[in-house]
């Protein structure tokens, strides 16, 4: 019988396929994303030594308090890529490699990469 794979069963194991190839270091830590329908979350984690350096996402904040969900939107993630460079740069990180979670470079992700690019850091 043929079962359906879900797409973010896809999602995951172009992921898996991504991270054989990506790692974090401390002098290039990796810039992790992660998307749901209503939020955008990134980290910048060293995979040398498993820890998260800075994180950043649009759950956090005044209107995650308010109980409004507007963080699936492009907007909410260009707030998101420049708040996580700004993050990033007060820790000392400048260059990072970008892993794009298995989703498509297009959108949510690409405006918070574009917007963490435009705020300093580089990948």
């Amino acid at each position: 019988m043929l079962t359906k794979i879900s797409k973010n069963q896809k999602r995951g194991h172009i992921h898996e396929r991504i991270r054989k190839k990506l790692w974090g270091t401390a002098e290039r830590p990796r810039l992790n994303v992660y998307r749901s329908l209503n939020h955008i979350y990134v980290q910048v984690i060293d995979d040398l030594s498993g820890k998260t350096l800075v994180s950043a996402s649009t759950a956090e904040g005044k209107k995650a308090a308010a109980g409004k969900s507007t963080g699936g939107n492009v907007a909410a993630a260009k707030s998101v890529g420049k708040a996580i460079a700004e993050r990033a740069k007060a820790k000392g990180v400048s260059k990072v490699v970008f892993d794009r979670g298995g989703y498509i470079y297009h959108g949510r992700v690409k405006a918070l990469a574009d917007a963490a690019r435009e705020a300093g850091l580089e990948f």
